[in-house]
């Protein structure tokens, strides 16, 4: 092992102390790490870094900033052990992002999504997938969170999920309906059936019985949306799995209104379910859906004819 690969490490395990899970950028930095080796280099330089970030020539600019971003990071704690680091400026490949109205999912996308995922050629992995869709449908989960479930996280008898140590350390119980309880034990069962020497404790297994890692977890994903017929909506972008967490936040509000209920007193319970600190962040989920700028127009209306 290199002594970059030592720093990145020690990198990791220091900003995941602090309550960072790093998933996707963990593996980008142990990929521009595996770059450097193979080039001989002992430090990082900047013309290292940006011909590692533009690799991907078929890739757009914003994913290169991404990559150049997950160098500049390391680089600034690097330098503090090594003076010879340079850190890549700011105004090397700017971008700004602005917020993209994520896909809310329809009911009949979930289940195309879901009956696509059928059609993957391996048995353990179509179940998979269909698995994970329809549990981050149905929980609002994060992604890495139902990547980092172990067998034991999953209570039958209590009809939960324990999520451990997720975003800023947090943990948290996920209560679950006695369908997804049942849809989670029979994959259980035929994981156990397909699968009976895997290589770890993950509740959900790659074909070679490993835990699933994000970046193939998105391109399947991508396979599964086209197969599904499933397109942007307009001003859209393109479908992804953290938007089914979007889609979950936005159809138990607008349950919580049709029902008539105290939304504003009841958002707490919503933020807690997510695993928020606190109701603002959950606020970042609540994309304005139609519906639900209907039903809140309605109830806007009284007060306004009121001060009118």
């Amino acid at each position: 092992m290199s002594v970059l690969r030592d720093r990145a490490g020690d990198y990791l395990r220091m900003r995941r102390a602090l309550g960072y899970n790093l998933e996707v950028q963990g593996w980008l930095l142990g990929e521009f790490v595996a770059y450097l080796e193979q080039t001989g280099a002992r430090t990082v330089t900047i013309e290292h870094a940006l011909a590692w970030a533009t690799s991907p020539t078929t890739a757009s600019r914003p994913y290169w900033a991404q990559r150049l971003s997950v160098v500049r990071q390391f680089t600034r704690y690097l330098q503090t052990i090594d003076p010879a680091c340079e850190i890549p400026p700011a105004s090397l490949l700017p971008f700004h992002p602005r917020r993209v109205v994520p896909h809310l999912y329809r009911p009949e996308e979930i289940t195309a999504l879901m009956a696509a995922a059928s059609t993957l050629p391996l048995p353990l992995q179509a179940a998979t997938y269909r698995t994970v869709i329809g549990l981050l449908a149905v929980t609002g989960l994060r992604l890495g969170e139902a990547i980092r479930l172990d067998r034991d996280n999953l209570d039958v008898s209590q009809q939960l999920l324990r999520i451990l140590h997720s975003k800023f350390g947090k943990s948290r119980e996920v209560a679950l309906h006695e369908t997804t309880i049942r849809a989670l034990a029979a994959y259980g069962r035929l994981r156990d059936r397909l699968c009976p020497k895997p290589r770890c404790q993950a509740f959900f297994l790659s074909t070679r019985g490993t835990r699933l890692l994000a970046p193939s977890i998105h391109e399947t994903f991508n396979r599964l949306v086209e197969i599904a017929g499933i397109v942007p909506r307009p001003g859209g972008r393109r479908p992804r799995p953290h938007d089914l967490r979007h889609g979950f936040a936005v159809a138990t509000l607008l349950d919580w209104y049709c029902d008539g209920a105290d939304v504003q007193a009841r958002l707490p319970r919503l933020s807690t379910y997510l695993g928020h600190v606190n109701p603002a962040s959950t606020y970042w989920y609540l994309t304005a859906a139609p519906e639900l700028l209907g039903l809140a127009a309605d109830r806007l209306e009284p007060t306004l004819e009121g001060i009118a």
